[in-house]
């Protein structure tokens, strides 16, 4: 089940900086935006994050599983529940950001139907003090994708 976490209820700090390591720039979009979280068993297993950014334009600031369901659909049922969010909240745009080396997370949202739109060089190099490192690569470009609903 994937529903709107309440206003009071702890956001999932844990899951969320597995999708972005910086808490003070995870707080920041989280007191702009809305948590959603996904529940097996009534255990919080995934979650993601929409935020407003233009008229009409809504985005997918945070989209991360649990480790122990990974590779199970989890990350695509999110995905797919914020599109359908969206619409059903009359946005007409939906964006999605990650870095570079986020090759398992490009190819999700492209199966989800989003379109690479431009990328965002040392996007991660000029926001988060440390160097962060995936697949061997270092992310330092914001790979930017967005689709019309």
């Amino acid at each position: 089940m994937i529903r709107r976490l309440q206003d009071g209820e702890n956001v999932p700090m844990k899951l969320l900086l597995m999708a972005d390591p910086s808490e003070s720039i995870v707080k920041s979009y989280v007191r702009r935006g809305v948590c959603y979280v996904l529940e097996k068993k009534k255990q919080l297993i995934g979650e993601y994050v929409l935020i407003p950014t233009r008229p009409e334009t809504i985005e997918i600031v945070n989209v991360a599983v649990d480790e122990y369901f990974q590779g199970q659909g989890f990350g695509k049922k999110l995905i797919l529940h914020a599109i359908e969010e969206s619409k059903r909240l009359g946005y007409k745009t939906i964006e999605i950001g990650t870095g570079n080396s986020s090759v398992h997370q490009l190819a999700l949202y492209q199966k989800c139907g989003f379109r690479i739109t431009s990328i965002d060089r040392d996007f991660f190099v000029r926001h988060y003090k440390e160097p962060i490192f995936e697949n061997g690569i270092q992310v330092m470009d914001m790979v930017r994708l967005s689709m019309d609903i």
